[in-house]
């Protein structure tokens, strides 16, 4: 017999640093990430965080586990994603990924670079990870809280026009169409898009 509960959104979050890791400094990615879902997402959800060190194997078991075993429907990354040699987190994504979605690394990039010139360096990218029954969007982010914002939310002018739009308007109908669960979200802080035929009318008052 089939439930008519739907499973809860499960999200994973890892930083990635070697020095964070190991207790050098105190990680920022992760409060950073929290921060901006708790304000962002109004369904129900719980968190799965992980705080590793840029290790390619390290990186590709956790990424299995948040997907496999602790049953994520998303994962968030942090850190990583530049050109130096210890930044691996692109490569560990792609490895474990059985679909590549590009689209958002190279939304995150155009966003990055209406600040920095070295948005260009970034490599984030993002995948879908599936298994017999059960899949998961992984995403790398950038490192720092402000781009992890940026990023996420998209970039609005004085006047509240939107500049560039955020990644995460397109999370919840990706989630949706690798049968995750229906992520509703604050329009004031990120307004998700579905075609219309996706969308659920709103619960009664």
């Amino acid at each position: 017999m089939t439930s008519n509960v739907e499973a809860m959104l499960v999200i994973g979050l890892v930083s990635v640093s070697d020095r964070a890791s190991g207790g050098v400094y105190q990680d920022q990615g992760i409060p950073a990430l929290q921060d901006w879902l708790a304000r962002a997402i109004t369904t129900p959800y719980s968190v799965e965080t992980r705080l590793i060190a840029d290790e390619r194997a390290q990186i590709e078991a956790t990424l299995v586990e948040l997907v496999d075993t602790a049953r994520c429907h998303l994962v968030l990354t942090t850190g990583g994603t530049g050109p130096a040699r210890r930044d691996v987190t692109p490569e560990a994504t792609v490895a474990v990924g059985t679909k590549e979605m590009p689209g958002f690394g190279e939304q995150m990039r155009q966003i990055s670079l209406h600040f920095v010139p070295t948005a260009i360096l970034s490599r984030q990218t993002a995948v879908i990870r599936e298994t017999l029954d059960h899949a998961a969007l992984i995403m790398n982010l950038p490192g720092q809280p402000k781009a992890i914002a940026e990023t996420l939310g998209g970039l609005k002018d004085a006047d509240g026009n939107t500049v560039a739009g955020g990644i995460f308007a397109a999370v919840p109908y990706c989630i949706d169409l690798i049968g995750g669960p229906y992520m509703e979200t604050d329009p004031v802080v990120c307004k998700a898009f579905r075609p219309k035929s996706a969308l659920r009318p709103a619960p009664a008052a």
